[in-house]
């Protein structure tokens, strides 16, 4: 199906997949393009709008993005956010100079005249800025439609052109009313319809699946994380038993979790199951590592080495499918030092799976590659996909090998699996569960005297992390009640052998990152 579509050319800005998020929310698909698209290209996509992002550099560095004048004679709505707003103005011949007061966070605004943008939106609100520079003078033909106490032009217009620019970004939750000012670009400027329905997806997914497919085989790698399980059901209801899952088990996983997906897709789901269990093989690769990036290189390569031998065994592979989502494949903005334009550089991601050159199908399916993390969410409550399984916290791809500080054994999965379970647990049972957006327990391989009984104890510590956060760029740690943290400290002391100690990481990122390694 066709759809409506709204254009988002990136600068480097960190918040560039948010923006196509919040176009996607309000029912208008849209895409990301690098800065450097040819303008043919994008003109020839007729997109009903085009939306610059921001971006960490200043328009009169001549070795960051820049885009030509003629994007703006095409005729298509455009609007510029922070660096796009600045890069907009500096184009079109205006000026942008440094600021002498830098705004960070939450600035109130004021919006001096009617405009489309601004529809439904109180004079005086709060928007989320960022910057260092800002436009000092408009190009001919704008119009200043905002201001803060230190930004003389927060938001600027020329609507006879439809061209509109915000200083602050709309696209994050600070700004109070971002949601509206989108939406009014979306509808009021750019006219759009409103036609990237969920609801359709489903039914145009697996009827596309099947033309494609045909009478041919699949084989999917099953994870058992959010977008290989949507993936698996919507081939599954699309083929039924000419999909095959493999399911490598790495025994890294959470507490019984291998257990579960596949009771899980054995129960739900008319489709061959294959599991894969190599736990041991993983422990000898890893006997003696300690550096997090080698840990890293093994897990993955050894994951790829068991998963392929697997497929080798597979008499006829037809399809390969993988759980690939739309941020796995977008083309990153940011350029390089000595020409921004010239190297594209693309996010590495384990779902996006390079083929031994002995293994060769009929093509890949990446059922998913329109969506993002939400999307695939929606998707897959409408497959009836149960719920723990679609609102799964993110876990990395070398699972508890980068909780487990320094060597990984037996021994310390065993434990960091058991602390971990109580913890969810406990976070689970005491209805908070909804507010975190990930919680999780830690092993760092640190050892500390403790008194159990009449005995000394020299065992392990337990760090437990939980935090609260809108996208992951930032993140803060959740403020979890006493009580709550003084059951999960005595159940883990209690429950789990060898654990002496139960500490709480209140870092948020940043400085630190959620996870520990």
């Amino acid at each position: 199906m066709e759809h409506q579509s709204v254009t988002v050319l990136d600068f480097g800005g960190q918040y560039n997949q948010l923006i196509a998020r919040r176009v996607r929310e309000c029912g208008v698909y849209c895409e990301i393009k690098r800065f450097d698209t040819p303008i043919d290209e994008i003109v020839a996509a007729k997109p009903a709008g085009i939306i610059f992002t921001g971006g960490p550099n200043s328009v009169y560095d001549m070795t960051s993005p820049h885009i030509s004048e003629e994007i703006f004679r095409a005729g298509i709505p455009i609007l510029g956010i922070c660096y796009g707003a600045q890069l907009m103005a500096y184009t079109l011949g205006g000026e942008v100079s440094s600021c002498e007061k830098s705004e960070y966070g939450k600035i109130a605004i004021h919006t001096k005249f009617r405009s489309a943008l601004f529809a439904d939106v109180p004079g005086d609100n709060i928007v989320w800025m960022s910057h260092t520079d800002y436009i000092s003078r408009v190009p001919e033909g704008f119009t200043v439609t905002a201001s803060s106490a230190d930004c003389p032009c927060a938001a600027m217009e020329c609507a006879d052109r439809k061209l509109y620019a915000v200083q602050f970004h709309p696209e994050v939750t600070h700004s109070e009313y971002g949601r509206e000012i989108m939406h009014n670009f979306l509808y009021n400027v750019c006219g759009c319809k409103g036609d990237w329905v969920m609801d359709n997806f489903v039914e145009n997914t697996v009827q596309s699946l099947k033309e494609q497919i045909g009478d041919k085989n699949v084989i999917l790698g099953l994870s058992g994380g959010v977008d290989s399980s949507v993936a698996a059901a919507l081939l599954s209801r699309a083929v039924g038993k000419q999909l095959t899952c493999v399911f490598v088990d790495q025994g890294l996983m959470r507490k019984d979790e291998g257990d579960y997906v596949e009771q899980t897709f054995t129960r739900m789901f008319d489709m061959k199951f294959v599991r894969v269990n190599c736990r041991d093989r993983f422990l000898r690769e890893l006997k003696g590592v300690t550096d997090p990036e080698q840990k890293r290189k093994i897990i993955g390569t050894q994951f790829y080495n068991v998963f392929w031998d697997e497929i080798r065994k597979q008499d006829e592979r037809g399809f390969f499918a993988q759980g690939t989502i739309y941020p796995d494949r977008i083309e990153s903005g940011r350029g390089n030092k000595a020409g921004q334009g010239s190297t594209a550089v693309i996010k590495t991601h384990h779902n996006m799976v390079k083929m031994p050159d002995d293994i060769e199908f009929e093509g890949v399916i990446e059922p998913l590659g329109e969506l993002f993390k939400d999307e695939v969410r929606k998707v897959g409550e409408m497959l009836g996909l149960p719920h723990e399984l679609v609102w799964r916290q993110p876990f990395p791809g070398p699972g508890l090998g980068v909780r487990i500080m320094g060597e990984i054994t037996a021994e310390k999965i065993e434990i960091l699996q058991e602390a971990d379970a109580v913890f969810r647990d406990e976070i689970e049972k005491s209805g908070i569960a909804c507010d975190l957006r990930q919680y999780f327990a830690v092993l760092p391989d640190v050892h500390t005297v403790g008194v159990m009984g009449d005995h000394r104890t020299y065992e392990h510590l337990i760090a437990i992390r939980a935090v609260t956060t809108d996208d992951f760029m930032t993140a803060d740690w959740a403020r979890i009640p006493y009580d709550i943290l003084a059951r999960v400290s005595n159940r883990i002391t209690n429950e789990v052998e060898h654990v002496n100690r139960v500490v709480y990481d209140i870092t948020s990122k940043p400085p630190g990152t959620v996870e520990w390694e």
